[in-house]
């Protein structure tokens, strides 16, 4: 079981998943994910994400979550930059992205595709 968020129904592994997911979310300028933790939980900025989780879970319905194969579900990169990439998450995210932002992308998910293997070797 996990949380889809209250906000934008993304789904979420767990209560501290879902308090990352709506922390960061605001911290990038999404306003509906910055108002939701104002309204309720207000300290959310002096919250570690599992007193947040805490605050937060029981406005969050809980969902069954799909299991997915090894590598069969979206990267964690992929993931932030859909997440990411609409109105009202900035500038560098209006219209294409730069080439240093498309090259550091690219190394991130060189980085976590080699880090998914040296726990397949260590397995």
């Amino acid at each position: 079981m996990g949380y889809a968020c209250p906000v934008c129904d993304t789904e979420q592994a767990d209560g501290v998943h879902l308090a990352n997911h709506l922390a960061v979310t605001a911290s990038l300028g999404r306003e509906e994910h910055l108002e939701f933790l104002e309204t309720y939980a207000p300290d959310w900025a002096d919250c570690s994400p599992e007193e947040l989780a805490e605050e937060v879970r029981e406005y969050a319905p809980e969902i069954d979550l799909p299991e997915f194969d090894e590598g069969g579900g979206p990267t964690f990169e992929d993931e932030l930059a859909r997440q990411t990439s609409g109105v009202g998450r900035g500038d560098l995210t209006r219209g294409t992205a730069t080439e240093e932002t498309e090259r550091v992308l690219e190394e991130a998910r060189e980085l976590t595709r080699r880090m998914h293997e040296d726990g397949d070797e260590n397995a």
